[in-house]
């Protein structure tokens, strides 16, 4: 085998599903990766005669699609998984997550937390992941020693952490920690004001001056509820997405997460500002939030991605299982069946995930020159058989038990659905010594606030 094909491999699978708009379904069609790159994109049996001695993936059984982006997450959160069941969003936040956070978030926790969650997503086949959190430099570091590419959200919001005191230092270290790592490839930036109900005007008005200086998307919790909805009204004339807009910060670079309570104005208003949204259906499911009007935001022609939320109020992380979910939510609040149709579903999770974050031309569909970031689909078990149509049984069907293998940069982070990656398991087996450390002091903080709760 010659140097030149050291870095080069033959995917072989049985389908391919190229998330590119207009594009069919490939059967008997395989990928050639060199370098990283997405080479080559043709019949098997030209590959394997144009690349004798390329390595070859046989994936007979399998549909090849590209990596998942989670469009929204808070990774960290792995550690508080389970912490705040069967609350509404108000009560979950003052009542659980934001005392237990005063407690618990240091450098250590958050990285340790995405760690945990890294492991979780990889193995779901997200490659890609928009993070959301406190000490956003030790999530880059976890996903970074995982194999994944991250959109490292600078988080802003207008309360004292033990990561920043007030709105401007927040802006402050997210702008030194992007300075650090503006040189890897595989980490990008958005900037990452909570809410508009947790950030002030003065905040919002420099966190737009600063993407519209440095070309950054603007990443935020938007019309979640519809509490936030009356509160932004009483409080301040307008609903948030109007006042929002009042600073500059409604285009598109704005990914609106959950958008839950869009009336007909709101989404005329994100479509004619080409901004996106980022849909947690299980998020707002569990909190009760409502309903993302998802098939009205398509007819208007929003870009939606779709996220998990964190693990705290999903619970897990499995990008496949939300997918199937928001297909069905979409149907039933459309009266629609023909609403958000698999291959939108497949476009969500993949480039329309991937243009939200600015990196479109890199990731999200399988296209010559992209980089190969790819996830096979094992379509082969019984529970998808028979298999009639491999894109309805990937929305509809499969979950992140059917993920057998993950490819970042065209490099193997999960092979026959373990982690392969030796820096990887190395950091696996010292977050598994660490977990029961963090189990203790996650219920010992609970038990308290829920002795003060019936006091």
């Amino acid at each position: 085998m010659n140097q030149e094909s050291l870095n080069c491999r033959l995917l072989l699978p049985r389908w391919i599903a190229t998330a590119v708009p207009g594009q069919a379904l490939l059967e008997s069609h395989g990928v050639f990766v060199r370098d990283g790159l997405i080479c080559e994109v043709a019949a098997q049996d030209e590959l394997r005669r144009r690349y004798p001695d390329v390595e070859r993936i046989e994936l007979a059984d399998h549909l090849l699609i590209p990596g998942l982006v989670n469009l929204h997450t808070h990774a960290a959160m792995a550690l508080l998984r389970g912490v705040g069941d069967d609350l509404p969003l108000q009560s979950w936040l003052h009542e659980r997550i934001w005392p237990l956070e005063r407690e618990l978030v240091s450098e250590t926790f958050v990285y340790d937390g995405s760690m945990l969650a890294a492991i979780e997503m990889l193995q779901a086949g997200i490659t890609t992941v928009n993070d959301m959190y406190f000490f956003p430099d030790q999530g880059i570091e976890a996903m970074r020693a995982a194999g994944m590419r991250i959109s490292a959200g600078l988080i802003v919001i207008d309360f004292p952490s033990a990561y920043a005191n007030h709105g401007e230092d927040y802006l402050r270290k997210g702008m030194a920690i992007r300075d650090r790592w503006m040189n890897d490839t595989a980490v990008s930036f958005c900037l990452a004001p909570h809410a508009p109900y947790t950030v002030s005007d003065a905040v919002l008005e420099q966190v737009a001056v600063l993407s519209a200086e440095l070309g950054l998307p603007v990443h935020m919790h938007v019309h979640e509820t519809a509490r936030e909805v009356e509160e932004s009204l009483h409080l301040h004339g307008l609903r948030p997405l109007q006042r929002i807009a009042k600073f500059g910060l409604l285009g598109p670079d704005l990914i609106a997460v959950h958008g839950v309570h869009f009336n007909e104005s709101d989404i005329a208003m994100m479509a004619g500002a080409a901004a996106h949204v980022a849909h947690c259906p299980h998020s707002n499911l569990k909190l009760a939030s409502g309903f993302a009007p998802i098939a009205a935001l398509l007819k208007a022609g929003v870009n939606v991605g779709i996220g998990t939320d964190g693990a705290a109020s999903n619970n897990r992380l499995d990008l496949l299982a939300e997918a199937a979910t928001a297909a069905r939510l979409a149907k039933a609040v459309a009266g629609d069946a023909s609403a958000f149709a698999a291959p939108q579903v497949l476009h969500a999770l993949t480039l329309g995930g991937a243009t939200a974050l600015g990196l479109q031309d890199r990731i999200g569909s399988i296209e010559l020159g992209k980089e190969a970031d790819l996830v096979a689909v094992d379509l082969g078990g019984l529970i998808c058989s028979p298999c009639i149509d491999p894109l309805s049984h990937l929305i509809y069907v499969c979950g992140t038990e059917q993920v057998s293998d993950v490819w970042v940069a065209g490099e193997p982070v999960v092979r026959m659905r373990q982690p392969v990656s030796p820096v990887f398991n190395e950091h696996r087996d010292r977050l598994r010594s660490r977990l029961p450390l963090w189990q203790n002091q996650v219920v010992s903080h609970l038990n308290r606030l829920n002795r003060q709760t019936v006091v």
